[in-house]
């Protein structure tokens, strides 16, 4: 085993219980072993849910006590002895998506749901239990994706807390990669104005799309199409690259607000959340696409079906986060200075394990576009 000096305890953020909250508790750190690596954690992702997660607002499965989290930056700090290319010291994306190595279909995400079968479920409770609100943490070798630390940070000049943005970027590029997206094509991103939607554009921005953005929020609509046309984004600041809809609620409204543009769409992502599973919006989105364009639906919405779907031959393909092979391609995209840098990239808001509260309610509020927030173990 592979391996740099490991304390034998280190700090995490407990969650015991839903009507406890977490607490900053001493625990034994983990050990590497075959398969495995132990991370030491720099930047811990806070998703814009983590709150409604962790009290019980939403009412997702996974076992207790646990240590919170989600993905994360950190280093190699060991790894097993069937490791062949990670290295200790050197820095990684650590990732949540965890799928079972024997089936694929069980898969579950780290410390956020433990997955809909008995083997997912038995992963998330007895192997891979616990997040990266910790100093230290326990993960698959396959989900430490390697990042060219000169390249990035010396050349590129990205901070590790601007790289933690990957945690929302990483969602949508799954998704438009999975309906096959090329360079010229015009996308729908809907809504747009959430974290998951926002860094959506910015990935059809920086895949050569041109992009459609939906949302009821017209100051952050505002705020969105001036975030991608002040910053370095090859073709992001061309004219027609970015266009916004206000979603109005209603079905055809909607659907001429979308078609005045007067090119065809070729294609729809979808990152609707659970409360909004009735709105119309995208049964209005799929209705204005072309014949054999493409819908990739990565949200919750009840009514997407209209006649349009079967006439004009239009593919609504669902997806659940990313594969292993879309990290790796979207770091090359980093790699090669295809996103913008700095805060033209986004603004992060950092706090300490002790300050966990303030950490969720942030990162509730502080969402869309070049907006994200982590924690510092």
């Amino acid at each position: 085993m592979a391996t740099s000096a490991l304390p034998s305890h280190h700090r995490a953020l407990v969650l015991e219980t839903l009507e406890g909250g977490f607490s900053v508790k001493t625990v034994p750190t983990p050990q590497a072993g075959p398969g495995s690596a132990v991370v030491r954690i720099i930047e811990a992702g806070v998703i814009s849910y983590h709150r409604e997660i962790y009290n019980g607002e939403r009412h997702y499965d996974f076992p207790k006590p646990i240590v919170g989290g989600l993905s994360a930056i950190g280093r190699i700090a060991a790894v097993g002895p069937d490791a062949v290319v990670l290295q200790p010291d050197q820095l990684v994306w650590v990732d949540c998506v965890i799928h079972a190595r024997d089936n694929p279909d069980s898969l579950f995400l780290t410390a956020i749901h433990e997955g809909m079968d008995a083997g997912s479920r038995k992963l998330s409770n007895d192997v891979w239990r616990d997040g990266a609100f910790a100093e230290y943490m326990k993960v698959p070798l396959e989900n430490c994706i390697r990042l060219d630390e000169n390249r990035l940070c010396r050349e590129l000049g990205y901070t590790t807390r601007e790289l933690m943005y990957m945690m929302y970027l990483l969602v949508p590029f799954g998704g438009l990669r999975d309906i096959r997206i090329e360079p010229g094509e015009t996308v729908v991103v809907c809504p747009a104005t959430g974290g998951f939607g926002g860094a959506g554009v910015q990935v059809a921005i920086a895949m050569g799309a041109r992009v459609i953005a939906m949302g009821r929020n017209e100051k952050e609509l505002a705020r969105l199409k001036e975030h991608i046309t002040k910053q370095g984004t090859p073709g992001a600041a061309a004219a027609n690259m970015i266009e916004t809809v206000k979603m109005t609620g209603d079905y055809e409204t909607d659907v001429a607000a979308l078609q005045a543009f007067g090119t065809p769409i070729d294609a729809v992502i979808d990152l609707t959340p659970p409360f909004a599973c009735k709105s119309t919006h995208l049964k209005s989105a799929i209705r204005s696409l072309r014949r054999h364009g493409r819908c990739s639906m990565m949200g919750y919405v009840e009514d997407v079906i209209n006649w349009n779907v079967m006439a004009l031959n239009i593919t609504l393909k669902g997806k659940l986060m990313y594969e292993r092979e879309d990290m790796v391609l979207f770091v090359k995209m980093l790699e090669r200075g295809l996103f913008p840098r700095g805060k033209e990239l986004v603004e992060p808001k950092v706090f300490k394990m002790e300050e966990w509260k303030e950490a969720l309610d942030a990162a509730a509020e502080w969402t869309g576009i070049g907006r994200t927030v982590m924690i510092e173990p």
